[in-house]
């Protein structure tokens, strides 16, 4: 695929339609961190640890249970990915107030390893979004959020 081609001008065969939203959002989800983790690889970072230093980067300190809420993640795979980052030494964890409660943060390695695997991410955000198009690019952004927050608030309502 050349530098101007989009998405629409693509010859590969479509995938079928799936008639659940949340298969469609999964697999293309899926398919989507594929293409991040290949260029997340030389990095030796998986595209979940490097959401959640970009994460901690944004928001700074932060309890584990505002992090989950932020990535809408379960707690038991968001245990597993910063027990790995902690273990690399990419983030600091340190007792909050209540001492059941975990506060983290970026550890001075954490944001050298952020810095170096930057360019590789903003890369393949580049090519998805030259792919993608302009308008298809930032109306992708809006939809996942609003998705999010609705998804977020139904689970609240049942």
């Amino acid at each position: 695929m050349d530098a101007y081609t989009s998405i629409s001008d693509m010859k590969e065969p479509v995938l079928p339609s799936l008639p659940c939203l949340c298969a469609s959002l999964r697999r293309a989800a899926r398919a989507l961190t594929q293409c991040y983790e290949e260029a997340l690889r030389p990095h030796g970072l998986r595209a979940t640890q490097l959401t959640v230093l970009q994460v901690l980067s944004a928001v700074g300190e932060v309890s584990q249970g505002r992090l989950g809420e932020i990535l809408a993640m379960d707690s038991t795979t968001l245990t597993r990915t910063l027990d790995i980052l902690y273990r690399e030494g990419w983030i600091s964890r340190k007792k909050g107030t209540d001492r059941r409660q975990w506060r983290l943060g970026l550890s001075s390695s954490g944001k050298e390893k952020l810095q170096r695997t930057l360019p590789a991410w903003k890369k393949a955000q580049q090519t998805m979004a030259r792919q993608l198009g302009d308008k298809h690019w930032h109306d992708i952004f809006q939809l996942t959020d609003e998705i999010a927050t609705l998804a977020r608030n139904q689970e609240r309502l049942l």
